[in-house]
């Protein structure tokens, strides 16, 4: 499965490239995508999803997002990933998994788990 990401700080940069799987990366939105794919994001501001993907997200077909991985920080509370659901409600796909930042190697395996 492809992965289509974004990542301001390169937590879900690193996340992508240890999973080592095809990927295309979303920097400004208009990207595109033909093909089935999970999408990898951050959680912007509080709660917000970010411009970029938003801007990815209405130009491409929405059939093909099959699910989201949501990378956020705990200390935002009741805001932690909260794109990922935000996404996940608006396209009726389901959040695969939460990560804080980068995430740890548990948290890659648990990935790699879902996405298969």
């Amino acid at each position: 499965m492809k992965i289509a990401y974004a990542s301001r700080t390169g937590n879900v940069e690193s996340i992508v490239n240890q999973l080592d799987l095809e990927s295309i990366h979303i920097s400004s939105g208009t990207e595109t995508i033909d093909e089935p794919y999970i999408l990898f994001t951050y959680t912007d501001g509080w709660g917000d999803v970010p411009f970029e993907v938003e801007t990815f997200l209405e130009i491409n077909d929405p059939s093909l997002l099959q699910g989201v991985v949501a990378s956020g920080d705990y200390s935002y509370g009741e805001a932690y990933c909260l794109a990922g659901d935000k996404i996940a409600e608006a396209y009726g796909v389901e959040v695969l998994y939460r990560v804080e930042n980068a995430g740890t190697q548990e948290d890659l395996e648990a990935i790699r788990n879902v996405i298969e």
